[in-house]
């Protein structure tokens, strides 16, 4: 079937003929519907210009090259999960860390302090959940999120970000004391 004789099922077999436009009808508010979805567009082209802006990949960290936010996630993840509880993480894995807290961490200087002596992996205490801990030159102690420092150096898609609430839901985040109701610890 060629354009000119198509069929438009809705039309009861009639061919495609083009309606002429009613000026009444496609105004809305002194606004025609070609500009309020020119405008659309526009909003719409402008999001996806910031998205394109995040860099996806490659990235360098450390002594390895990722190719996007997933498989730098998934070598910490898999790193985490691995590792025996409680042992110093092996000088490899201490500059993979180190490297991951000075290009990610919002408060990387913060956290590394006077310097890291060791990093381990040990259940978290009120999460109660495998979690990094750096042991710092003065024997502070301190967790961080490599979810959160992998996903300020490369965005991670949506569904593995880690959720602004997800801390408060689980209980943690601010505690919130003479609240009505609640029990203060």
């Amino acid at each position: 079937m060629t354009d000119a004789t198509a069929v438009d099922s809705a039309s009861n077999g009639e061919p495609n003929q083009k309606r002429t436009r009613e000026d009444n009808v496609d105004e809305e508010n002194g606004v025609s519907k070609k500009q309020k979805v020119e405008a659309e567009e526009k909003r719409s082209n402008g999001e996806d210009e910031e998205e394109k802006k995040k860099p996806s990949g490659p990235v360098k960290l450390g002594f390895k090259n990722f190719a996007s936010s997933v498989e730098m996630f998934d070598y910490f993840y898999n790193l985490l999960h691995t590792w025996p509880p409680n042992l110093n993480l092996n000088k490899y894995e201490h500059t993979m860390l180190l490297e991951l807290l000075k290009k990610g961490h919002a408060e990387g200087d913060d956290k590394i302090g006077g310097g890291i002596r060791v990093f381990q992996v040990r259940k978290h205490p009120m999460w109660k959940s495998r979690c990094f801990f750096l042991i710092r030159e003065d024997e502070s102690v301190d967790d961080f999120s490599f979810r959160k420092c992998v996903d300020h150096i490369v965005p991670l898609p949506e569904e593995m970000q880690v959720k602004a609430d997800a801390n408060k839901a689980l209980g943690g985040g601010k505690r919130h004391h003479g609240r009505k109701g609640g029990s203060k610890h």
